[in-house]
C-alpha cells in the first residue's frame, strides 16, 4: 500500500473523531485566558490542535509520541549510516506509523519524481540581486512553484470537493518536501560556490543528496539527515507553523502558506536566532584573547555580558524548561564525531553550556537557564565550512517543511476551519480589569 494509500485510510478513520469533539463535546472548556496572555502573543493559550508533534516542557518534543532518541533509533537507517532518512521521517510524520525499509524504498523513488526543480524557478532566483538574502531567495522560489499547484487548480475546476481537498494538498506538499533541499543547495552554490551547480544524484536519499549537491563530505550527509529532522517540527504554535496553518486555513495553497511560513522563520526571534548566536559565540571567543576555554574565565565573560546589561543568546526557551533534546542530539555527534569534538569553537561552546546553567540561576532573570537548539547548531556548520551563517536560516527552512507539510495535509483531511480569533480593544481590557473578570 502506498503512502498516499495510508494515509487516506487514517485521514478516514480520525474524521469521526473530531466530528464527534466538536458536535458532542464543543462547548466543553479546556482553558482560560488572561489580560497577560492576551497582550503577551497568546502565550500558553491551548487553542491549536496537532498530533504531529508535542512540545513538553520537560521532555522537550515528541514527534507522533516518540522522543528524538526514541525516533532515531525506530526509523530505518540511510545505507552505512546510524541515522534515519528524511523520506523515512517524512512517513512517519504523516502516518505516525515507523516504515518499513520497503515503504521508505517506495518514498525514496516518489521524491527522486517530485525533486526535478522547473527551470524558471532557479530563472526567477538568478533575477533578484546576488546580495539578496537567502530567505528572500528560498521564499521566491517557493512562489515562482505555484503557478504548477495541483491544489490550486482543484479549488480552480469547479469540482472542488473538501472529502478529497487533501489528497491536492498531499501532492504540493510532497513536492514542496521534496524540492526545498535542491533549492536550497542551488542558492548556497548561487552565492558562496561562484554558482558552481553539483547535479542531482540519483541515487542518494535526501539529505545525501544535499551534502554531495553543495560538495561537503560524507561525514555531512548525517549532518543533513540529522539537521532536517530536528528542524521539522515543534507543535503548532511557532511562528513558521502557525503562519503557514492560518494562511492555508484560507484554502490558499501549500505555496503560498509555505512561503509565508518561511517569512515568519526568517525573523530574529524565531529561526534566524541560529545566526545570531554563533556570532555572539565567535565574539565570545574574542574576548577570552585566544585562552583556552574554562570555567573560570567563560563564568567572568558570561557575567560581564550579564553585567552590561546583555542576554546569552541560545539560552532559555519559550516552554522548554530543561535542555533542549534537540541542543543534546546536536552535542552527542559533536562528541561521537573524531575532529569536531576537539575542535575549539565547539569546545567553548561545550563550556558555556556546562557554565552558563548555573550563571543565569544565579542571575535570576529568567526562567529556563538551559540551551535551545540554536546554541549548537551553527558550531557544526561552521566546523563544515558553512561558514556562511546567513545561509543557516534556509537550512532550517529545508526541515521544518516536512512539518509543515505534515501539519496542513492532515488540516485539509480533517477539515479544519478559517482561523478567526476574536479581538478586544484595550479600553475593554481595562474594563475588565477594574472589574476583576469578563462578565
Amino acid at each position: 500500500m502506498s503512502l498516499k494509500d495510508t494515509l487516506k485510510q487514517k485521514i478516514e478513520a480520525h474524521r469521526p473523531r473530531t466530528t464527534k469533539l466538536t458536535k458532542e463535546f464543543g462547548t466543553v472548556v479546556i482553558d482560560h485566558v488572561t489580560i497577560d496572555q492576551c497582550i503577551g502573543g497568546a502565550r500558553d493559550v491551548r487553542c491549536l490542535v496537532t498530533d504531529i508533534s508535542y512540545l513538553d516542557p520537560q521532555e522537550g518534543i515528541r514527534f507522533r509520541g516518540m522522543t528524538i532518541p526514541e525516533t532515531f533509533a525506530a526509523l530505518p537507517k540511510a545505507p552505512g549510516s546510524t541515522y534515519p532518512t528524511v523520506e523515512s521521517f517524512w512517513y512517519f510524520l504523516l502516518t505516525g506509523d515507523v516504515p518499513t525499509q520497503a515503504q521508505v524504498d517506495e518514498v525514496l523513488a516518489e521524491w527522486k519524481v517530485r525533486q526535478t526543480v522547473p527551470e524558471y524557478v532557479f530563472a526567477a532566483i538568478r533575477a533578484l540581486p546576488r546580495d539578496s538574502h537567502p530567505m528572500v531567495m528560498f521564499s521566491v522560489a517557493l512562489l515562482a512553484l505555484q503557478k504548477d499547484s495541483k491544489f490550486a487548480k482543484f479549488y480552480s475546476s469547479g469540482k472542488f470537493n473538501k472529502g478529497v481537498a487533501w489528497e491536492y494538498v498531499y501532492e504540493d506538499a510532497s513536492d514542496i518536501v521534496a524540492r526545498s533541499p535542491i533549492i536550497a543547495a542551488f542558492i548556497y552554490n548561487l552565492k558562496y560556490r561562484a554558482d558552481k551547480q553539483n547535479p542531482i544524484d540519483p541515487t542518494a536519499d535526501a539529505g545525501a543528496n544535499f551534502a554531495r549537491m553543495i560538495g561537503q563530505t560524507k561525514t555531512y550527509e548525517d549532518v543533513a539527515r540529522m539537521y532536517f529532522i530536528l528542524h521539522s517540527d515543534h507543535e503548532s504554535g511557532n511562528v513558521s507553523a502557525h503562519t503557514t496553518h492560518l494562511v492555508h486555513s484560507a484554502l490558499s495553497d501549500p505555496y503560498y502558506a509555505y512561503s509565508a511560513g518561511i517569512n515568519g522563520l526568517a525573523g530574529p526571534l524565531h529561526g534566524l536566532a541560529n545566526q545570531e548566536v554563533l556570532s555572539w559565540i565567535m565574539e565570545f571567543q574574542k574576548k577570552l584573547g585566544g585562552e583556552a576555554p574554562t570555567k573560570e574565565n567563560v563564568t567572568k565573560a558570561l557575567w560581564d555580558t550579564l553585567n552590561a546589561g546583555q542576554v546569552v543568546p541560545g539560552y532559555g526557551h519559550a516552554v522548554l524548561r530543561k535542555t533542549d533534546p534537540r541542543y543534546q542530539a546536536q552535542r552527542d555527534f559533536c562528541l561521537n564525531t573524531p575532529g569536531l569534538k576537539d575542535d575549539p569553537l565547539f569546545q567553548l561552546v561545550s563550556m558555556i553550556y556546562e557554565t552558563a546553567p548555573g550563571v543565569l540561576t544565579e542571575h535570576g532573570k529568567t526562567k529556563n537557564p538551559w540551551p535551545n537548539v540554536d546554541a549548537q547548531s551553527g558550531v557544526i556548520q561552521w566546523y563544515y565550512g558553512l561558514k556562511e551563517w546567513d545561509f543557516y536560516t534556509v537550512l532550517f527552512g529545508v526541515g521544518r517543511a516536512l512539518g509543515c507539510m505534515a501539519n496542513i495535509t492532515w488540516d485539509r483531511g480533517l477539515g479544519y476551519a478559517l482561523e478567526r480569533p476574536k479581538s478586544v480593544t484595550t479600553a475593554m481590557l481595562e474594563k475588565w480589569a477594574a472589574e476583576g473578570g469578563r462578565k
